[in-house]
């Protein structure tokens, strides 16, 4: 029991002694502001020693959140140990020495409270966000899911900053209101572009890094960044494409990354002399095409022979490869061309190419090898 009311005492003494400073009534003013810079570089190196351990353990788990948690905390508890002692003693000096009101440092100690945890809790969240979309296959909706996070955060973060500087938060939302109407009629395209990436996020017709490309409007490329206002394409070329997210809702888009196949479509043109040889080319093309390691045999083939040229007989290529890949598929495509090519030589036929054929009457012929030379002779 002794012990305890010992305590209790202490405790007592301690809690007055800091209202006593605080207020700038303790006559050891100069010992106090000393006493605070002393006790800020010991708390500061205590942190750090408590970081450092924290982090090493931490890094051995397989958890996320930890990670990040403490990565969070380490600057802004680093800020906080140093200014808010700082603005302590500057507030002890001030009211000790002049006759300005220390309210206003009063006010930015609490604020500087506030503003920590916000700040920390804002590094958590996109610590988790990184470290999620390093292994996650949906990266667009962890980012999507993040940005409301710290937009939550922050809302929520400045209200209480408002509150604590003495803002009635009635008057503030009822005015909101009133303002957010009429900024909503003045920024009504800012708002289609809100919304458009929100129903991007919600329905997912492509993710950051898909190949997608609009027949409706020239846009084609890499998807790189998908924001609330616009989203990001990288163009074939390098070049950066910014698209309002409002486009989006009223043009059809091709996801070309959420292809299972890609199609060769080619036409084999061989020569009309050709023509007895055909039916043998065709079974051969498609005997290779079954065997062909990098074709899908699940899907469409077709080699036949569909139309009479204007100085070829056409004959159908028509299957698909199991790579989705663009290099990829473009080597496969020249190996099954090449292939053609082999069958349809070894078969003693060749390709078509324009040629044009003039009938001369005989008549005609031998009445020009009459003819007088155009041009005299020389000499």
């Amino acid at each position: 029991m002794i012990e305890i009311d010992g305590t209790k005492h202490t405790m007592k003494e301690v809690t007055h002694w800091l209202l006593e400073m605080e207020q700038g009534n303790s006559p050891y003013w100069l010992y106090d502001i000393g006493f605070l810079i002393l006790a800020s570089i010991l708390t500061w190196s205590l942190w750090q020693l408590i970081y450092h351990r924290w982090l090493a353990f931490t890094q051995k788990t397989r958890m996320v959140w930890d990670n990040g948690l403490v990565h969070a905390m380490h600057r802004p508890l680093n800020f906080l140990i140093i200014l808010w002692p700082l603005l302590l003693s500057l507030g002890i000096l001030v009211e000790k020495t002049t006759t300005y009101s220390t309210d206003f440092l009063q006010a930015s100690r609490q604020l500087l409270i506030i503003w920590t945890f916000v700040w920390a809790l804002i590094r958590l969240v996109t610590n988790v966000e990184d470290a999620l979309s390093a292994t996650a296959k949906d990266i667009t909706s962890i980012g999507a899911l993040s940005k409301v996070l710290r937009l939550v955060i922050i809302i929520v973060g400045g209200l209480v900053m408002m509150q604590n500087l003495g803002l009635s938060l009635s008057g503030m939302l009822t005015f909101g209101g009133v303002g957010g109407l009429v900024a909503g009629m003045a920024a009504k395209d800012m708002l289609a572009n809100f919304f458009g990436g929100a129903m991007i996020y919600m329905d997912k017709p492509f993710k950051v890094g898909d190949w997608i490309r609009s027949p409706d409007r020239n846009i084609e490329g890499t998807v790189e960044r998908i924001g609330f206002r616009m989203t990001v394409i990288r163009t074939f070329d390098k070049r950066p494409l910014y698209v309002p997210n409002a486009v989006f809702s009223s043009v059809v888009i091709e996801n070309a990354s959420r292809m299972f196949n890609r199609r060769i479509k080619q036409s084999v043109g061989v020569r009309y002399q050709d023509s007895a040889l055909i039916d043998g080319i065709t079974h051969e093309i498609r005997t290779m095409l079954i065997k062909h390691p990098d074709i899908d045999n699940r899907q469409t083939i077709i080699v036949s022979f569909y139309q009479y040229g204007t100085s070829s007989l056409d004959i159908l290529l028509y299957c698909f490869t199991k790579t989705v890949d663009w290099v990829t598929y473009q080597n496969v495509q020249q190996d099954v061309m090449l292939k053609v090519v082999d069958i349809v030589h070894q078969h003693g036929g060749d390709f078509a190419f324009s040629t044009t054929t003039l009938n001369i009457p005989d008549e005609t012929i031998e009445a020009l090898s009459k003819a007088p030379p155009l041009l005299p002779k020389v000499g």
